[in-house]
């Protein structure tokens, strides 16, 4: 039997979303019981892993139970795969803590720990495929406006921004935009302006979310409301990426990364390691855990958190202290996230 694959997710209050969590859930447990191709790369060889999932707050079950269930199944070993598109806050840190609290509470237990979902091919071809079914019957060429979740991570934003430049390479769109639902500009009210004064009167919204949820929602309503102030753009919203065999594929994908030790992780420009400019306080940062409200524990939230030296991400998360960059990244000007000088308009893309 090889290690217990344990899916760590977010939450959310929309039971949608959780629906949407366990469904994948589900499939992982399905695939890696399987024998023969259908298993993927990381079973096909037939033996087969034990699956749990749970989350870090807002939603049942909680990371700890899910924990706890493969323990009692007698698993000593997980590979801990973050169910997130990018490396921020969560994945960086707060599954990190919770895992450490995790191998505190059972001694003995040892965790790997895989890496985020995104950016990754697979990603980018659901979204393009979400795309194409919001762009049913639509005209080409129409721009896109890729939203994120938004993160005050650096790293996470510019990955979302990554997405959108490789999504429009060798697709037929006009352009690609970039925006978020919170915690980073541009907004989507921000976005879908800036893509009408390039020109666009045909915009598809790209909702760049693994499940339902509030956010978005929120990008869906945020979207309608731009949209019934500009009657003569054509705006529509794509369905998020949802629970499927491409998304089983690649978290069965970075279970194998984590087993082989082969974690292709690009720290250079982490928050908690590098000082960039006005987040050098974050550089070696503690973490904590989350405050799960279905965790009876949950007052140990406030305790520091555990040691992590029993988690291995293939390795484990090396402090940051331990790196020293020859100097600290200096901003080269002032950032602006639409632009403090507005873009002229121009003429709408589909003028002829």
């Amino acid at each position: 039997m090889r290690p217990a694959l344990l899916v760590a997710g977010h939450g959310t209050r929309d039971p949608e979303g959780v629906a949407g969590f366990t469904a994948l859930t589900r499939r992982l447990t399905d695939l890696a019981g399987a024998a023969g191709p259908r298993a993927g790369t990381a079973w096909a060889d037939g033996a087969g892993a034990d699956v749990a999932g749970g989350f870090i707050e807002l939603s049942a079950p909680p990371l700890r139970d899910a924990v706890s269930g493969l323990v009692d199944r007698g698993n000593r070993t997980l590979v801990a795969v973050p169910l997130m598109l990018s490396a921020a806050g969560h994945s960086k840190g707060d599954v990190p803590a919770a895992l450490a609290r995790e191998t505190a509470r059972h001694p003995g237990l040892t965790v790997r720990y895989g890496r985020p979902l995104g950016p990754h091919p697979v990603l980018l071809n659901l979204l393009a495929e979400r795309i194409l079914v919001a762009a049913r019957d639509l005209p080409e060429p129409f721009a896109v406006l890729v939203v994120g979740r938004g993160s005050t991570d650096p790293d996470a934003n510019a990955d979302v921004c990554k997405d959108a430049r490789l999504l429009w390479e060798g697709r037929a769109y006009a352009f690609t935009e970039t925006a978020f639902v919170s915690l980073a500009r541009p907004s989507v009210t921000e976005g879908l302006e800036r893509c009408r004064r390039l020109g666009a009167r045909r915009i598809i919204v790209a909702r760049y979310f693994l499940f339902p949820g509030v956010l978005p929602d929120r990008v869906a309503a945020q979207a309608a409301a731009y949209a019934g102030a500009h009657p003569g753009l054509d705006i529509r919203c794509t369905d998020v990426l949802g629970d499927c065999d491409e998304i089983a594929g690649l978290v069965a994908e970075r279970y194998r990364e984590a087993i082989e030790g082969d974690i292709r992780m690009n720290c250079d420009v982490c928050q908690y390691r590098t000082p960039l400019p006005g987040l050098a306080h974050r550089v070696g940062a503690p973490q904590q855990p989350h405050d799960h409200p279905h965790d009876h524990a949950s007052h140990e939230h406030h305790r520091p958190a555990e040691p992590a030296e029993a988690i291995k991400p293939a390795e484990a998360i090396k402090p940051a202290e331990a790196i020293k960059p020859a100097e600290a990244i200096k901003p080269i000007g002032s950032a602006n996230p639409i632009g403090s000088a507005e873009p002229a308009e121009a003429a709408p893309l589909d003028a002829s």
